[in-house]
């Protein structure tokens, strides 16, 4: 006689536990405690076993059929359904312990330490804040190209079109990485390049002098007869070229006097990592002078203005046009002088890009 799904809800509870035969080895096991479980009880290589399908109500009368009949398949295939049981749940845990995220870190311990700290801090930023919550907890063997590109897509549309790129190049590391250790067999990044699926890159030229014309335009920066603090911000621009809201938004806080850096947090950085701008003694000769007109307020560069905020980006940009830089040099430009005069005096690469 099979169960009925009310007659299941109904079960009385017993001193002892008791089953419920619902026909075709499903069985309804109700304890004294009032849990019931499902049981399935098949004959295999002439033994007798049972193998548990589930609890009630989490899996109903009709659910547990279903993989009553899906045991009994099994069954037919020659297969013991408790012993591929085993076998799936040993498939998951060493899927949980080669996922996506698990093989990363594997990599990057190996990886970071011939890097610098601060660009394995920007690496290390990226794979937590882009790359795990997409694809981190998925089987490294089961990363495909296609969900490789989703997540390169999806950290794209979010105004992230560079961080993209860098994330594909670091993705195809580690799954290069994966296949030589035999994490999984082949390398999805492979099937494609960034320029397949991302947007072509937007060319940005910001203006600015060539090396030939760098003298003027220092000169011009320490005879300007504005703000001294419109001055000094310049300066230093030319000496540590940052950003331009890295510079503005400078706190003294961020000043390390004695090691001579200037470790900008990671909130404020694009990357999301800490950077530490070494500082020359040029500039900690500016900054004692710029501490001694702002040195009670928070901000390097405060607004002259008084209301509590950092000076603005325009302030720089003004100066520039009245120096007669206008169309000729921007604020950001110093950042693309320093790159250029680096490269061609042979500096690596990636320290440059780094900085």
């Amino acid at each position: 006689m099979k169960l009925i799904d009310s007659e299941v809800k109904a079960a009385q509870l017993k001193s002892k536990p008791y089953k419920l035969s619902d026909g075709g080895g499903l069985v309804l096991l109700v304890q004294p405690n009032g849990s019931k479980w499902w049981r399935f009880r098949y004959r295999f290589g002439g033994k007798e076993n049972t193998v548990s399908i589930g609890v009630y109500p989490k899996v109903s009368l009709k659910d547990a059929r279903k993989k009553r009949d899906a045991a009994r398949e099994l069954l037919n295939q020659g297969i013991d359904p408790s012993q591929h049981r085993q076998e799936q749940k040993h498939q998951q845990a060493i899927a949980a312990s080669n996922s996506f995220e698990s093989v990363a870190r594997q990599w990057f311990e190996k990886w970071n330490h011939a890097k610098v700290e601060a660009h394995a801090n920007q690496i290390q930023a990226m794979l937590e804040r882009y790359i795990f919550p997409a694809i981190g907890k998925t089987p490294i063997s089961e990363i495909t190209s296609r969900k490789l590109i989703e997540t390169l897509k999806k950290i794209e549309s979010n105004d992230a079109p560079s961080i993209a790129r860098r994330a594909y190049g670091t993705c195809g590391q580690i799954l290069r990485y994966a296949v030589v250790h035999g994490f999984a067999a082949r390398n999805p990044a492979a099937d494609f390049l960034p320029e397949d699926v991302l947007r072509p890159r937007e060319t940005k030229h910001f203006s600015r002098l060539s090396e030939t014309e760098l003298p003027e335009l220092l000169q011009k920066i320490d005879n300007y007869h504005g703000q001294p603090l419109t001055r000094m911000a310049l300066q230093l621009m030319a000496l540590t070229f940052v950003r331009t809201g890295e510079l503005i938004g400078a706190k003294w806080e961020e000043i390390d006097w004695i090691k001579k850096q200037w470790r900008i947090p990671d909130m404020r950085m694009k990357m999301k990592a800490e950077h530490i701008v070494p500082l020359t003694n040029q500039s900690v000769s500016i900054l004692t002078k710029i501490h001694e007109l702002t040195g009670s307020d928070s901000f390097v560069f405060p607004s002259n203005r008084g209301d509590g905020r950092h000076m603005s980006a325009s302030t720089l940009l003004s100066a520039m046009r009245r120096m007669g830089f206008n169309g000729r040099m921007t604020v950001h430009g110093f950042r693309g002088i320093a790159s250029t005069i680096l490269h061609e005096r042979g500096y690596n690469h990636d320290h440059i890009e780094l900085q």
